[in-house]
């Protein structure tokens, strides 16, 4: 089963112990507005019903609220600035980042691209947490994972090795 947006953010908060105050903040500086109980029900999982019948939508809408794309990447630009604070806008820079997040596909390269630039992480840093977690990747895997989409070089970050990097951060963000 593929991570959706909303499990990846409950995963890196974890990993990252970020408090739901926290949350707010990060994605106000990205900028999206939240309140506190929408983090609470982007970090509550959706209910599954198996039984067509019994399955309510106003029930779910209620005590869950899905991220999409746009509110995933906002989210990662604000921990960009959340942990190393706001880049003067230079002359012919547009104000926000553009989007790079073009389907589910590239959620995890996105993920991983930024999480290493909000956390001044090395190559070597990140080869490390996915060692931690117990996955070994070659520097030119990770370089593969790490480049533009569209560059000849480009790979697809898969869902095992975004779940392991979490993974990783977590035992090294939490001990």
């Amino acid at each position: 089963m593929s991570m959706t947006n909303n499990d990846i953010l409950i995963r890196l908060r974890y990993a990252l112990d970020i408090k739901n105050t926290d949350m707010v903040e990060i994605f106000k500086l990205g900028g999206i507005d939240v309140t506190k109980e929408d983090v609470l029900k982007m970090l509550t999982k959706p209910k599954e019903s198996f039984d067509d019948e019994e399955s309510n939508d106003a029930e779910i809408d209620d005590n869950h609220m899905k991220v999409n794309h746009f509110m995933f990447e906002s989210f990662l630009n604000g921990i960009i600035i959340f942990k190393r604070g706001k880049q003067e806008v230079k002359p012919g820079q547009p104000e926000r980042p553009a989007m790079t997040i073009k389907d589910h596909g590239s959620v995890n390269n996105v993920l991983l691209k930024k999480l290493k630039i909000a956390l001044s992480l090395t190559s070597e840093d990140m080869l490390e947490i996915l060692a931690d977690a117990g996955v070994t990747v070659t520097k030119g895997e990770l370089s593969a994972i790490l480049r533009k989409e569209g560059h000849k070089n480009y790979k697809v970050c898969g869902d095992k090795y975004a779940r392991n990097f979490l993974k990783g951060l977590a035992i090294q963000y939490r001990e």
